[in-house]
């Protein structure tokens, strides 16, 4: 394959006229100058691939990610490390979701979160700052823990004379060390651990998690000024507590207790307990556990506010230690977890260490490298990178007869292609260690990469078809660099073909990008390069195989017009970006783009003109050009709020929440994971999704229908996918209640989804 065809004009060919230059020409100054042109706008388009803020220095905070949670030591130093001065460092845990680990108190089962930090001489550890925690049902027991992104906070006090080390770099700053470890249970529970580590200033502001520690304090408790009683009366608790602000009396009231194993944690409000109140009072009448161990004589509680009822800046939960008081009754002796099952929790543990990215299986390792290589082979035939095939089958007929010219040719696209894939690879892993939420394809959840890429195929079109050559865009001394490095259009495109070919996912190449998110960036980055060694790997073994290069055509006067051709599927291309861009921005912003198309055609147009006229005509489309962005451009990347499916809708909106609200009804669910930019998603949901007989099973067999849509960087879809072992769409997901999820191929096909329907 020869990227440089589709970009470089050439000598005239016979029968065509002098005043055009055609694309074959090895010998045109300007048909050497358009590959660094094209590598100047890729260049500019991977460049907008990163979000502005991880262009910044890393955070500094070591990350442990699980299949099940994405852990994160960070810190909160605003005013530096001083004494007197406020300083907490805490751990973030963000839980994939349906996920959750625990409160101080537990409540029927599980293990509270714990932290043990290694400090330098002069600075202290305060206890856990525990954020108040959710009720969560489990059957017919509750728990009381953390879902969605909670950060446990721990005040740091610094002595007076606190000496910090000095840094390389020569300014101070303390080594925080943390072995944390945490349980984390959805209907099954898996204990994990993590070791993390951080280089916290001393001097300067340290706030980049402001918003995270500022929602955990807000979180709080407040201390009553009143330590309230509780009396135990028969089998139940008689709770009284005093000074709570008016503003909170007469409503609902969430408890809980800080002491495990006393309390029915699962009862229910208002039917197994009741509260009142009396004035300025609360009181509460809660059942004891059946099984209840503890006989605490003081109880430290906290009641909360109602989520509806809770107002931003205010105050939502407090906190008393209440004496105890009356009799304890007589309990049946509570049931010990057996010597069995606690081996087999410590087995359990020791097999998730043992499975943690950094000693993955080398079977499970060989066979998803295999299927990143099939993966990128199979690329190849995915609609995004059709454009390619045909730009490539002209470069090597141009070459026909050359065998040199066709191995450096090769090799420099496969160098292309595997450096791309690299590249994003590696931004991924990056961006994921940084704290975001990345998934394959994240460049094109931007409007602005999707705009920019819309305009690069626009000129390689407007080249194809003639309306100018690359040559009189780009000065005299980048041509002349080109003439000396031929192969760097070879190189280009493959990084044009990475370009169009990641929004596709083939066959294969969703369940080896899934693992690779969890494997050490070595491990992750070989499989990356597999994966662009499968697409390049038909152009390099044309390269080197004589008897493809004699099936080619000879070169001729037929290639002009097939170089016309070719620019109709770089414009169907542009046509898919805009209505891409249209998903995303609305249609505001997708005509805001097409105006700017306008703009830059008419630019490059002018640029062909000559003398006076070229300068008064280019002047004034720039003035114009200027003018439509100023007045139009920021519709571009404008934030629109995706349309909420009608109730009656087939197609619902998907959240986790809502999947496990219907599987507890019994019905299945279907989920589509789905993106605008995504041509494999488009292509399943015509030719499959919306087949007669696959809609007829699913409202046979009363099946919901969710869809996810990932045009836009959604953390909660990406965890979701994260959690399926995916990292992009598509990804096609069967629930049904008390079963493992069911994940299909990416490449949907309507037999295959009437077979897992057919097995329900």
């Amino acid at each position: 394959m020869n990227p440089s065809a589709p970009l470089l004009p050439a000598r005239p060919t016979p029968g065509v006229g002098g005043s055009f230059r055609t694309l074959f020409s090895d010998a045109s100054k300007a048909a050497r100058s358009s590959a660094t042109a094209a590598l100047l706008s890729v260049a500019t388009v991977l460049s907008f691939s990163f979000p502005a803020h991880a262009q910044l220095s890393p955070k500094t905070s070591a990350v442990v990610t699980t299949s099940h949670v994405r852990a994160e030591l960070i810190a909160y130093a605003p005013d530096g490390v001083a004494p007197g001065a406020p300083v907490w460092v805490g751990l973030q845990i963000a839980h994939q979701p349906q996920w959750h680990t625990y409160w101080k108190n537990a409540g029927d089962s599980g293990l509270p979160t714990e932290l043990a930090l290694t400090l330098p001489p002069g600075i202290t550890a305060g206890d856990i700052a525990w954020p108040v925690p959710e009720k969560i049902a489990v059957g017919t027991l509750a728990n009381y823990g953390y879902e969605g992104t909670v950060v446990l906070p721990v005040p740091l006090m610094v002595a007076p004379d606190f000496k910090p080390a000095t840094s390389l770099t020569g300014s101070p700053d303390i080594d925080i060390r943390l072995k944390a470890s945490w349980l984390v249970c959805r209907q099954e529970c898996i204990p994990e651990q993590g070791d993390f580590s951080l280089k916290l200033p001393v001097q300067g502001s340290t706030a980049l998690d402001k918003a995270g520690f500022d929602a955990a304090l807000a979180a709080q408790p407040v201390a009553l000024a009143r330590p309230g009683t509780i009396e135990v009366q028969g089998k139940t608790l008689k709770v009284r507590l005093d000074g709570l602000p008016a503003a909170v009396q007469g409503k609902t009231l969430g408890f809980f207790p800080e002491t495990g194993d006393v309390i029915h944690t699962a009862a229910i409000p208002g039917k197994d307990w009741t509260q009142a109140w009396d004035g300025a009072t609360w009181t509460a009448t809660i059942p004891l556990a059946d099984q209840r161990s503890a006989r605490p004589t003081v109880m430290p509680v906290v009641v909360t506010l109602a989520v509806s009822d809770r107002q931003p800046g205010q105050p939502i939960a407090w906190r008393a230690e209440a004496p105890v008081s009356g009799i304890w009754p007589t309990s049946a002796p509570r049931a010990e977890v057996s010597p069995a099952l606690q081996s087999a929790l410590a087995a359990n543990a020791a097999a998730v260490l043992a499975a943690t990215p950094t000693s993955a299986t080398a079977g499970s390792f060989i066979a998803a490298l295999f299927g990143a290589f099939i993966g990128g082979l199979l690329l190849n035939l995915m609609p995004c990178v059709f454009p390619v095939l045909a730009i490539k089958v002209l470069g090597f007929a141009r070459q026909a007869g050359d065998k040199r010219g066709h191995r450096s040719a090769s090799v420099a696209y496969t160098a292309g292609v595997m450096l791309s894939f690299l590249a994003l690879g590696g931004a991924m892993l990056m961006l994921r260690a940084a704290g975001e939420q990345m998934g394959w394809g994240f460049q094109l959840q931007s409007p602005v990469v999707v705009a920019v890429l819309a305009g690069l195929f626009t000129m390689i079109g407007l080249n194809l078809v003639g309306v100018f050559q690359f040559g009189i865009l780009v000065p005299h001394s980048l041509c002349a660099a080109q003439v000396r490095h031929p192969v760097a259009n070879d190189f280009l495109s493959g990084i044009l073909a990475v370009v169009i070919a990641s929004p596709c996912t083939a066959p294969f190449m969703g369940a080896s990008l899934g693992f690779a998110i969890a494997l050490p960036a070595a491990q992750a980055l070989m499989l990356f390069a597999a994966l662009g060694f499968g697409l390049a790997l038909p152009y390099l073994a044309a390269g080197f195989i004589p008897a493809v290069a004699r099936l080619l055509p000879k070169p001729g006067a037929w290639m002009e017009t097939l170089r016309h051709v070719m620019a109709f599927p770089m414009f169907a291309t542009v046509a898919w970006l805009v209505w891409v861009l249209g998903q995303q921005s609305g249609i505001d912003g997708a005509g805001a783009l097409l105006g700017l198309l306008v703009c830059l055609s008419a630019l490059a147009w002018s640029f062909t003109l000559r003398g006076r006229t070229r300068m008064l005509v280019s002047g004034l489309l720039v003035v114009c050009s200027a003018a439509v962005v100023v007045a139009i451009g920021g519709n571009i990347v404008r934030t629109v709020e995706p349309a909420v499916a009608a109730s009656g809708a087939r197609w619902q909106t998907w959240s986790a929440a809502r999947v496990a609200e219907l599987n507890a009804e019994g019905r299945p669910v279907f989920v589509d994971f789905t993106a605008a930019w995504c041509v494999t998603c488009q292509y399943n949901k015509k030719a499959t999704l919306n087949n007669a007989a696959v809609l007829a099973d699913f409202e046979a067999r009363n099946v919901a229908l969710l869809r996810a849509d990932w045009t836009r960087q959604d953390p909660t879809i990406t965890a979701a996918l994260t959690a399926l072992g995916r990292s992009g769409v598509p990804v096609y997901v069967l629930h049904v209640a008390g079963k493992a999820p069911v994940v299909m191929t990416e490449i949907l096909s309507a037999e295959e989804v009437r077979a897992a329907l057919a097995a329900l």
